[in-house]
């Protein structure tokens, strides 16, 4: 093949300053790299991700710095008919280059590649010298925040200079990462040589139809001006490598605008592409062959699948829908919130976030949104989303600001998202685009200006709100142009422009659900009623794993609750405090480090389960789906931290992750007490203010509750729900038990038994006095059976947790004979049992409740089950 492209991997070096300061040059890593990385190799600063060091590192941000290679000139340069170009993928940010001592290009914008032509200015007989000049983004953000004072530069989390900047925002440092603002060939950068002309994007639009028996489109290919005498299109299924379509396109001849487009049409019966857990994840390659006379030219590879996707916005009985359907099939979309992986991102290996993506298929999730304030994934990512079933909500690059839109800044976000939505518009695992996370509560919270009605964007483009323009006019247009059939919407979160994001209005959008932990810090018991049509963020705090802790806390006499260290390394405002008083409120608080963990974990578990199984239950039934799906804030960490992921930074899951899976399996049986507010009266007639004066005895005495079955699977089952009633005390059963026969409806939530009430089981005076002693709580033990099998059970505690007495469990755990399965079992009620993980192991449980006479058996792989510490809750 005439197409080479050399990746300029090695011998970079680099230093500080500019390219003529007298800063001595040190080894770079291999590229993709960043100045962070390339310090610490060199042991020029201390880690940032270890104690309060990412202090000791913030002067890299104020400097200018400069990266340098030589390369060989290729040996077909300056041949008739021949081209050479470099390509860029990713500068970041304000770079000047370099080559052979003559300015070549000039970047502003990470999220841009650059491809440019280097012919006639490459040596013959010796190397050549590319340089690449960064300056202080920050510094230049505040430049630019200095001369656009026609805007209003507005941003959350972090100082204001990031606004103007177009690079990852979170770099900037946000409530759950440190400030670590990097530079540098953050992207590969190749030297690329083609005959007369090169493919340069291949795009595969199709249409399926109604009944997705028949694909039908378009494969284009564009390429730059040429003699090419024909192109090939074949497309193969991937798993066979079958031919499913072969066409030849003959005599392309040259364009006198310096590139053509061509296309293929094709018919074909495809296999389709599934979300995970409802079919198979059929994928294509499509093969384009550009050749001229008998020579291969240039050759270009994409991977494809067929799929429909639709977001069903309608009016019903509880406002208007959101939720997403694929292959005309409704999907309730749970799964988590993507932030990046690292807070320096070329750091992270393909295998890597493919590890990340598989631990959230395994954890039965079928969603991930990718956050506005980080960056457009690697390929890496999409591809394991792709192959393991994973639909994507992509945010456009833009988080908690008011961005400007002057000329030059929109010409500049428009070539980005036309690049990104190129590179990713063939994955079929991209579901939706939306234009920023949260910039309408900047709108809301400052008063700007928003007229709903005014559908002029050159109006907008006058309004202290001039991003409008951007998020309501030029990211869905050229969504439209680039792409088919993936919907757009304009933020997250985001109604109908009239509705409040600030407030959260359940009737329609997408919502942020931050009344838990932030704002009001209401109870995580009250989330069921706190949702809306789609959560797309909520979520709740916990601590990593000791191990984590330890290896980033490297003192012993930091570790502890409390500690300079630990309080540096949580960003999140008023962290302690919160995260104190949710483990208070609900558990027996225990300071210590390895207890405290533990509480946080379990607390962090509770919530998402609240949550998780009460919103599916809200999917309801065909036509009445009140909500379409959950995605809880964050599955990831940028660094090792305690924060609201439930995967620490060293891919080790939290126990929210298993409560998760748990509540995402294909098919759960859910139950679920009536809440009693054990702090707080709410007002009436009576009581016109909220008060404390609590009738203590209803959160054991009065119990009223709720049995339901979800369902994702696509056929009708019958099974049985047992539902028991077991003394916290004695683990004997106190009430008789429940059998309900069920017919479990498809795709949906089948309501079992509603609002069911229970008597007291405890013998109280005859005073009325009320002895604690003589009461007998008891936890609510739900099954569902299916052809003879116990397929799901739910257990559910009285709240909170804290007045609860658990002496004696008798907890045992024992290991098979190769240590790969650990049972657990306990001769009483017991919540919380946990294993404390580590980096490199796996488990297919944790963080359970077990029942007496129903032991427990957990898979284990990655090392010895018997060198993990476990603990429940006051063990």
């Amino acid at each position: 093949m005439e197409f080479e492209s050399i990746p300029l991997t090695s011998n970079w070096t680099f230093k500080q300053g500019d390219f003529s300061s007298s800063h001595e040059y040190f080894p770079a890593n291999d590229l993709p790299t960043e100045v962070h990385r390339d310090l610490l190799k060199n042991n020029r600063i201390a880690d940032p991700f270890k104690d309060l060091n990412e202090l000791s590192v913030r002067w890299i941000a104020e400097e200018a710095w400069t990266y340098r290679t030589t390369f060989s000139t290729p040996p077909n340069y300056g041949k008739s008919g021949y081209k050479c170009t470099l390509k860029f993928e990713g500068l970041d940010t304000y770079a000047s280059v370099f080559l052979n001592g003559k300015p070549f290009l000039q970047s502003d914008n990470a999220f841009i590649e650059h491809i440019v032509s280097v012919d006639g200015q490459l040596k013959s007989n010796e190397e050549n010298e590319l340089i690449l000049g960064f300056d202080s983004a920050r510094q230049e953000g505040l430049a630019l925040v200095k001369k656009h004072t026609e805007h209003r530069f507005i941003v959350h989390q972090t100082e204001i200079s990031r606004g103007p900047v177009r690079k990852a925002q979170y770099h900037w440092g946000w409530d759950w990462g440190p400030i670590l603002l990097t530079c540098g060939p953050w992207k590969p950068v190749y030297l690329e040589t083609y005959y007369e002309a090169q493919l340069e994007d291949i795009w595969v639009d199709y249409e399926l139809g109604d009944n997705l028996k028949k694909a039908k489109g378009h494969v284009y290919a564009r390429t730059n001006a040429g003699s090419a005498s024909e192109l090939i299109f074949e497309i193969r299924q991937l798993q066979t490598n079958k031919l499913i379509v072969e066409k030849t396109l003959g005599m392309l001849g040259r364009s006198a605008r310096g590139e053509t487009s061509f296309n293929v049409d094709f018919d074909l019966e495809p296999e389709l592409w599934w979300p995970r857990g409802y079919g198979s994840q059929s994928l294509y390659t499509v093969v384009v062959i550009l050749k001229s006379d008998d020579r291969i030219l240039h050759q270009v590879t994409k991977i494809i699948g067929f799929r429909k996707v639709e977001l069903i916005q309608e009016s019903d009985d509880f406002g208007r829908s959101f939720y997403f359907r694929i292959n005309n099939i409704d999907i309730f979309a749970g799964g988590s919130c993507w932030i990046p992986a690292d807070s320096i991102v070329s750091s992270i290996a393909p295998s890597r976030y493919r590890h990340w993506v598989h631990l959230a298929a395994e954890g039965n999730q079928i969603m991930l949104r990718v956050w506005g304030g980080g960056i457009y994934e690697a390929d890496a990512f999409y591809e394991a989303c792709d192959e393991l079933g994973i639909l994507v909500w992509q945010d456009f690059m833009f988080a908690c600001a008011s961005y400007p839109a002057h000329p030059e800044f929109l010409k500049s976000v428009e070539l980005e998202a036309r690049q990104n939505v190129r590179r990713l518009r063939n994955h079929p695992s991209i579901a939706v685009w939306a234009g920023n996370n949260e910039d309408y509560q900047i709108v809301e919270r400052y008063s700007l200006k928003y007229d709903v009605d005014d559908k002029d964007p050159d109006s907008w483009l006058k309004t202290d709100f001039p991003a409008r323009y951007i998020y309501e006019h030029l990211l869905p247009n050229i969504v439209k142009e680039e792409t088919k059939g993936v919907p757009y919407h304009p933020s997250s979160p985001f109604g109908n422009g009239k509705s409040t994001v600030l407030k959260v209005d359940p009737t329609i959008g997408d919502v942020h659900q931050w009344n838990v932990w932030h704002g009001e810090m209401k109870p995580y018991q009250l989330l069921p009623q706190m949702g809306g049509r789609f959560i797309s963020e909520f979520g709740m705090e916990a601590y990593p794993h000791l191990e984590t802790l330890e290896k980033c806390i490297t003192r012993e006499e930091d570790r502890y609750p409390g500690s300079m260290a630990m309080d540096f390394r949580n960003k999140a405002i008023g962290h302690e405090r919160r995260l104190v008083s949710y483990v208070a409120e609900n558990f027996r608080i225990k300071y210590d480090l390895p207890s405290f963990t533990h509480l946080t974990q379990v607390m962090q578990a509770d919530a998402v389960s609240w949550a998780y199984k009460n919103w599916r239950r809200q999917w309801g039934t065909t036509g009445k789906r009140q909500c379409g799906g959950v995605l809880v804030w964050q599955l990831n960490d940028c660094w090792p931290t305690m924060s609201w992921a439930v995967i620490d930074y060293y891919l080790v899951p939290k126990p929210a992750y298993y409560a998760i899976k748990r509540a995402l399996e294909p098919v759960v049986v859910g139950v679920a007490r009536k809440f009693h507010n054990w702090t707080m009266r709410p007002a009436d007639e009576l009581w016109q203010r909220d008060t404390s004066h609590i009738d203590m005895r209803e959160i054991w005495e009065s119990v009223e509750f709720d049995v339901w079955v979800s369902s994702s699977r696509r056929e009708t089952l019958q099974g049985t729900v047992n539902v028991k009633f077991v003394s916290i005390k004695t683990g004997e059963e106190v009430l008789p038990s429940l059998l309900e026969d069920v017919a479990i409806e498809p795709n949906a939530t089948t309501e079992v038994l509603q609002r069911h009430r229970l008597k007291p089981v405890s013998e109280q005076g005859p005073d009325k006095s009320y002895d604690v002693s003589k009461a007998d709580p008891f936890v609510i033990y739900a099954t569902l059976t299916v052809d003879d099998k116990i397929l799901s059970s739910e257990i559910s505690w009285p709240d909170p947790i804290k007045y609860l007495s658990f002496p004696d469990r008798g907890v045992n755990v024992q290991y098979s004979q190769d240590e790969s399965v650990a049972t657990v079992s306990a001769s009483k009620p017991t919540k919380g049992f946990t294993f404390s993980e580590k980096e490199g192991v796996k488990l297919s449980d944790n963080g359970f409740d077990i029942m007496p006479g129903v032991p427990k058996d957990i898979k284990m792989a990655g090392t010895s089950p018997r060198d993990l510490e476990w603990r429940y809750v006051s063990m």
